[in-house]
């Protein structure tokens, strides 16, 4: 074991500058950070997040992939349907009286099936001709026709009954259990309403999107806003499209988390303290919870004379979890999609892992004397 002395001091010699200063890891330190940002030439604006910074940065452009659709409110509709081009009538026809036109002797009804509704919303009745129901209800649409038919057969009697065509129809896109295309039973037919028909909202669609497409206008909400506001599960148009797709927002981590990775939203707004969460929270015994970063670009306009911005398009937000302040400010600070979010490594983790390298020196050469 003498013999191994002078390895041992020089193995000494040249770690303990190491033990100095930091070694190599895969995670900055915060002080790194702090230090860079410091200097000069810097190309990056460091700010401490606190509650005084709060108000101030909520009033900053927003960063990264941020649809600002709107939505329509829900307003009552009518519990009947209208009739519209593509619509399919079926009428049938009674008359008691032995020489009419449309019914014999032995049969004293006669049926007109699947009559569609033209382009210009008429339909075509024998020995009248075209009649225009476009816009009416079933019931009114069956009055007009009676009234179209009493100069020619007037003890007939009219009954009619209505299958909705594309224009009293919704597509379904995506999203759900039964994607298609689904017939309006009335004016009161809602988004809700629809995906039920649907089979409900997939299971594996993380913070699911409802996108509803009405002519050349999209609208958009979440699914947990319109479960949660009643007001907002609006009616619903013939020809409206409605696809329900996952969050496409996302944010990263890096450094000493949990996870390495691109993390969808998995709900509207994520504070840093929800980022953490879904990133795994800290490695333990690595890393630093005084500087949880949080790395966001800023748009030139940003930055622009006038507009309420950061100092540099480039901006680092440093949180300290060890405090109260740090971790109430952490709760209320929200991610922007794009966000990079890094744990930085503990400036002790260094001396832990000259330590280890100490120790498997140590037993490497044990295990070299017992050899010998």
């Amino acid at each position: 074991m003498l013999k191994l002395l002078p390895w041992l001091a020089a193995a000494g010699l040249i770690l303990l500058p190491a033990a100095c200063s930091r070694l190599p890891g895969g995670a900055p330190a915060s002080e790194e950070i702090l230090k860079e940002s410091g200097e000069a030439d810097a190309n990056f604006a460091l700010y401490k997040v606190n509650r005084a910074l709060l108000p101030t940065v909520a009033a900053w452009p927003p960063t990264g992939k941020q649809e600002r659709l709107g939505w329509l409110h829900a307003h009552q509709g009518a519990k009947t349907q209208i009739i519209q081009p593509g619509d399919l009538l079926s009428l049938s026809i009674w008359d008691s009286n032995d020489n009419s036109l449309l019914t014999s002797a032995e049969q004293k009804m006669v049926q007109l099936q699947d009559m569609k509704v033209a382009a210009n919303g008429s339909i075509f009745m024998p020995y009248v001709g075209d009649v225009n129901v476009n816009g009416l209800t079933p019931d009114l649409a069956r009055a007009r026709l009676q009234q179209a038919l009493e100069p020619v057969v007037p003890s007939a009697q009219v009954q009619l009954t209505m299958a909705e065509g594309r224009g009293n129809s919704v597509d379904l896109v995506s999203g759900v259990a039964q994607p298609g295309t689904y017939p309006m039973p009335d004016r009161n037919y809602t988004v809700m309403g629809l995906i039920s028909a649907g089979g409900g909202i997939s299971a594996s669609l993380n913070n699911p999107q409802i996108r509803l497409v009405r002519g050349q206008s999209i609208y958009g909400t979440s699914v947990d806003n319109l479960l949660n506001n009643p007001r907002l599960d609006t009616l619903l148009r013939g020809g409206d499209r409605v696809f329900v797709e996952e969050d496409e927002r996302y944010f990263l981590s890096f450094g000493a988390t949990g996870e390495e990775d691109l993390h969808i939203f998995t709900k509207d707004e994520m504070s840093a303290m929800d980022a953490m969460s879904v990133a795994g929270g800290f490695q333990d015994g690595k890393a630093d919870p005084k500087g949880l970063l949080i790395l966001r670009e800023y748009p030139s306009s940003a930055v622009a004379p006038g507009v309420r911005g950061p100092r540099q398009q480039r901006v680092v937000f440093s949180l300290d979890l060890t405090s109260a302040d740090g971790l109430f400010s952490a709760r209320q600070f929200q991610i922007n999609p794009g966000d990079l979010v890094m744990a930085t490594e503990s400036p002790i983790n260094d001396v832990l892992t000259v330590s280890n390298i100490f120790g498997n020196f140590f037993g490497v050469f044990s295990r070299a004397g017992v050899i010998e």
